[in-house]
Order: structure tokens, then C-alpha cells, then sequence
């Protein structure tokens, strides 16, 4: 059968780029067959693909061994294609004013492979505001962008969550028990969005919605946090439809091309 697929005639980097790009369309870890499902391969070539691609940092493996999902490299990659320079120009204007409109810091933060990255913030004009800058790296479990981001988590996936993670007790209000956190994540995803009820940080609040990608998966997340003196958790809520009006147009950032016409 060799020479019998188009498939055999693509280049080499370019195959390692399909890789790449199916794993990413799947959304979840998988295996080289699942991807070589769509791409049609031969059998070694794409074990060899995912074996140059996991020595790379591109891809790593999941804890069952089998699965692969992206690697530290790519999420490098993401980040720094969301953040390029006339992205950031509209995405910081969205922030700014949905920052003035409820008068606090607005982040918008990245899933990693064990935390919430902050890739982008606008701060309160407050003097008393929460220090998290741009790079903090925040659990999952306890602040609302992790607990936005576990809710888009499929079910199997979500509980090999559960079974690695030791839940760390950051305040009196954390969940650390198991079955209190699949509770909480079930109800995330039946509101379409999270809170933070002082889990994370005493005297802090927070609340997030998802940012979506092409594919309507989540990406990233939008979220503001305040401290207690300021706001309650009523208070927060009635700004969620601010909150996701402003999470629409992050996502159309990414879904929809800015205009090069210069008009």
C-alpha cells in the first residue's frame, strides 16, 4: 500500500503540524490511532510523529499513559498568539470597560496543565486592590477561572482530576472534599458560570464565565474579583450579563479576523 495514500507525500514538518492540529481539534487527550483516523498515516509513521512531538515538549503524555495532550511548547504558542500585539489592543479595550463599568480588576485567564494562567488583567483604580499580576498561576479547585474551566471538563476526564489532585486547603472556605467539588462543578455547568467564595484568598470574591473558541469550547476565562469590603456574592451576580456580553466579543476576537483593510 506505500505510495498509495496522498498522505504519504506530505512533507515531514508538515505532518507534524497536522498532528498537532487534530489534537487540538479533539479537545481532550488522545491517542495516536484516534488521530490518525483523520490524517490516515502509516501505522509507524504516526507513533513516530507523536514520539518526535512528546520528546519536543510539543505534546505529553496523560497520566493513563496512553493519551497525549498539548505539551508545555504549545501552550507557549497559544499564549503568546493570543496575546499579539493588535489582539491585545481590542482585548484590552473590552477589559477596560467592562473593568470601569463594575469599578474592579478584570482578568482573563488560560488553562495549564495543573493551573490557571493570568494571561491579561486591568486593574481597579481602588488603592485597596488584590495583587494577582499578569503569569500568576492559580489552582483549579478553589478560584472561579479553575472551577469554569474543570465544568468543560468531559466526565472521565474530570475524575482523573479528582483522583490526582490533593485539593489543598487555601482558606476555611476551600472544598476539599471530592464529593462537595463534583457538586459544586455539576452546578457550574448547569449556570454557565463560576464563583469564588473566598476559596482562594480570604476576603476575595470572584466570578467568571467562559471565553469560547471556534470549535464553542472553552479557552480561556473571563473574571473579576473584588474584595469583601466592596462587594458580595449578590452584588457579583448582577453582573454576570455584563460579564458575558464582554466574553462574546473576546471570543469573536479569536473566531473572527481583524480587518487588515485599515478602515
Amino acid at each position: 500500500m506505500d505510495g498509495d495514500s496522498p498522505r504519504d507525500t506530505i512533507p515531514t514538518n508538515l505532518r507534524l503540524l497536522m498532528v498537532l492540529e487534530e489534537v487540538a481539534k479533539a479537545g481532550v487527550p488522545v491517542t495516536p490511532t484516534e488521530v490518525n483516523a483523520a490524517l490516515e498515516l502509516p501505522k509507524p509513521t504516526i507513533h513516530r510523529l507523536f514520539a518526535t512531538l512528546e520528546e519536543e515538549g510539543f505534546l505529553q503524555r496523560d497520566m493513563d499513559g496512553r493519551t497525549y495532550s498539548p505539551g508545555p511548547r504549545v501552550r507557549t504558542l497559544a499564549g503568546g498568539i493570543l496575546s499579539s500585539l493588535r489582539i491585545r489592543t481590542a482585548r484590552q479595550a473590552i477589559l477596560k470597560r467592562l473593568s470601569k463599568e463594575i469599578g474592579e480588576t478584570c482578568n482573563i485567564a488560560l488553562p495549564d496543565r495543573d493551573a490557571m494562567i493570568y494571561l491579561e488583567r486591568v486593574e481597579t483604580e481602588w488603592p485597596l486592590r488584590i495583587q494577582l499580576p499578569q503569569g500568576t498561576r492559580v489552582p483549579f479547585h478553589c478560584t472561579a477561572s479553575g472551577k469554569m474551566y474543570l465544568s468543560s471538563l468531559a466526565s472521565n476526564h474530570f475524575r482523573r482530576f479528582i483522583n490526582a489532585s490533593d485539593l489543598t486547603q487555601h482558606t476555611p472556605n476551600s472544598i476539599s472534599d471530592p464529593a462537595t467539588l463534583r457538586r459544586e462543578i455539576n452546578q457550574v455547568r448547569q449556570q454557565g458560570y463560576a464563583l469564588d467564595r473566598e476559596e482562594f484568598m480570604t476576603d476575595m470574591i470572584a466570578l467568571a464565565v467562559p471565553i469560547l473558541d471556534t470549535n464553542e469550547r472553552l479557552m480561556a476565562t473571563l473574571s473579576f474579583h473584588a474584595p469583601r469590603q466592596r462587594f458580595d456574592i449578590d452584588k457579583a451576580l448582577t453582573y454576570i450579563d455584563a460579564l458575558r456580553e464582554a466574553s462574546q466579543e473576546l471570543s469573536l476576537l479569536v473566531k473572527t479576523p481583524l480587518d487588515d483593510s485599515g478602515s
